[in-house]
């Protein structure tokens, strides 16, 4: 089963961490179809997944991982372990980056950085299906070798994956009759690798900015009632892709988008938390840090959490270089401890990742890792309070 946080509150982080310029570089060409040198790719991963995985060691985190180095971003990745991908999508953008035309152009030339574009990713122009094993394979065993190699050691690790429901509204549909049958193929071909990785020993996280961030992009202008609908589908298709895996080796990232904006357009928790219980995972990792949704610990009181899950709650901002005060940290995680009533429920975590696509990390790599020293300090200090 997974880790609980018994006697202390433990620490992890919602998947990646900064890249090195010349991996970026490799894996944007690499996104666009274009020929890398394969062997100097793998080199600069070996290097870039050594130095994550120390400094997260070094800053103190409980369940790492490898920082999704050999990913080019959290999601499109998987057009290169699944068939059925081509072309181009036009997706809508998130409504609040549009809706303010002053903050249009404030963020006009941070769009124009080299990066992976997740607007434009591939879409489905055949049938979808896992190939084989080889890079998932490759990628667990780089990883665990890796952690081996360490003189420390995590209590625990873990690899991210992205949900069925997430590459369906992202990567658009051109081959199947409709958005059901093409989530319910992703699905079976996500099963796979999901399979694949808790085999290997590490906790599965399933990331699904679908469940929250598609009300203000493509369920837009849709009433609410047609994206819980959705929402509901979703959670349904990843039920299916985790079927036969122990709901405890796996744990659910929902987010609303990991972009500096207003984010005034975002679905409240209160909205969709009772349909997020219905997921056949053992933890849920939320955003609770950033300004607009600190305040939804208060969720937890009106849906009590089910007994069998544990929340890693967001106590640490990724949009921001803010380096929260540990004190802050300790708070946000003695709130939601009494929220929920056991402080052995609940793990300190980032709202997101650091750098969810390569190239768009939005906070200084140094301040990555103070933030995470600040999350380790925060903890201890809410172990104090909480255990003792």
């Amino acid at each position: 089963t997974m880790l609980r946080s018994e006697g202390r509150i433990l620490t992890t982080h919602a998947g990646s961490l900064p890249r090195r310029e010349s991996l970026i570089a490799m894996l944007v060409k690499s996104s666009r179809g274009e020929d890398v040198d394969r062997a100097a790719m793998l080199r600069e991963i070996e290097i870039s997944t050594r130095y994550v995985v120390q400094k997260q060691l070094e800053a103190g985190i409980d369940v790492g991982n490898n920082g999704e180095q050999s990913r080019e971003s959290f999601f499109t990745y998987v057009q290169h372990r699944m068939t059925g991908f081509g072309g181009r999508s036009e997706r809508p953008i998130m409504r609040d980056l549009v809706r303010y035309q002053s903050f249009s152009k404030l963020i006009a030339p941070m769009l124009q950085r080299s990066m992976v574009d997740l607007l434009h990713a591939p879409k489905a122009i055949g049938e979808v299906e896992y190939r084989d094993c080889a890079a998932v394979d490759l990628e667990c065993a780089d990883t665990l070798r890796i952690l081996a190699d360490q003189p420390g050691k995590f209590a625990e690790p873990f690899m991210t994956a992205p949900s069925p429901g997430i590459i369906a509204s992202a990567m658009l549909n051109e081959y199947y009759e409709n958005y059901e049958k093409y989530v319910i193929a992703v699905a079976k071909a996500l099963h796979t690798e999901y399979e694949y990785i808790v085999s290997k020993g590490f906790v599965l996280q399933v990331d699904c900015p679908d469940l929250a961030m598609e009300r203000h992009t493509s369920y837009a202008d849709r009433p609410l009632a047609d994206f819980l609908e959705y929402v509901e589908l979703n959670i349904a298709a990843m039920n299916r892709a985790l079927h036969g895996i122990a709901p405890d080796r796996v744990r659910m990232h929902v987010c609303w988008g990991n972009y500096q904006a207003p984010h005034d357009l975002d679905v409240p928790l209160a909205q969709i938390l009772p349909l997020l219980y219905r997921a056949n995972v053992g933890a849920l990792v939320l955003e609770a840090a950033n300004p607009r949704h600190q305040h939804e610990y208060r969720c937890f009181k009106e849906f009590p959490l089910p007994d069998h899950m544990s929340l890693v709650t967001g106590v640490i901002d990724t949009k921001t270089n803010y380096v929260e005060h540990y004190e802050v940290v300790a708070d946000r995680l003695e709130r939601a401890a009494n929220a929920i009533g056991d402080p052995r429920r609940v793990m300190a975590g980032t709202d997101c990742g650091f750098e969810t696509s390569a190239g768009l990390g939005e906070v200084a790599e140094e301040i990555v890792w103070e933030k995470l020293r600040a999350m380790r300090a925060g903890a201890d200090l809410a172990s104090q309070r909480l255990f003792h």
